[in-house]
């Protein structure tokens, strides 16, 4: 598997081009009633499955790292697994969602689809066939059950 960036450094990297774009965008700021609040539960949410799918990792003595499938024990499909083949990143666009919306430009939501979108392209899709090869049918089927994102 050919992974160029971590996960993380990806949503750094799409953390700081949301504020950029808030930054040098003369348009697209908006305000609206209840903002402060999704924020809260945007980021709250995140850092709260962020931190339960990285527990059940750990439980299952597995790797976190997804640039080295061949470190991966066993293949965790239960607790948030069973809503989401990648809490993980959901986890980490919900934090980048309420970033955007602190910053208060419209246009950051157009990121925040470019995050989904590299995520997909050059990190799930990779995943996926390294997990295939791994766990085969059991991989197979836990793909046709749970859905990628949410």
């Amino acid at each position: 598997m050919k992974l160029k960036l971590p996960p993380v450094l990806v949503f750094v990297i799409f953390s700081i081009l949301m504020y950029v774009l808030s930054l040098v965008l003369p348009f697209g700021d908006f305000e609206f009633f209840g903002r402060n609040v999704l924020i809260l539960f945007l980021f709250g949410i995140g850092v709260l499955v962020g931190l339960i799918t990285l527990i059940q990792f750990y439980n299952a003595k597995t790797s976190i790292d997804p640039r080295t499938p061949s470190k991966t024990t066993d293949l965790v499909t239960d607790g948030l697994y069973k809503f989401s083949r990648n809490p993980m990143y959901l986890a980490l666009l919900m934090v980048l969602l309420a970033w955007g919306l602190w910053l208060g430009n419209a246009f950051n939501v157009l990121l925040a689809a470019g995050f989904v979108r590299y995520m997909n392209k050059f990190q799930i899709i990779a995943e996926e066939r390294a997990l295939s090869a791994l766990y085969g049918k059991a991989y197979q089927h836990y793909c046709t059950q749970v859905r990628r994102w949410f």
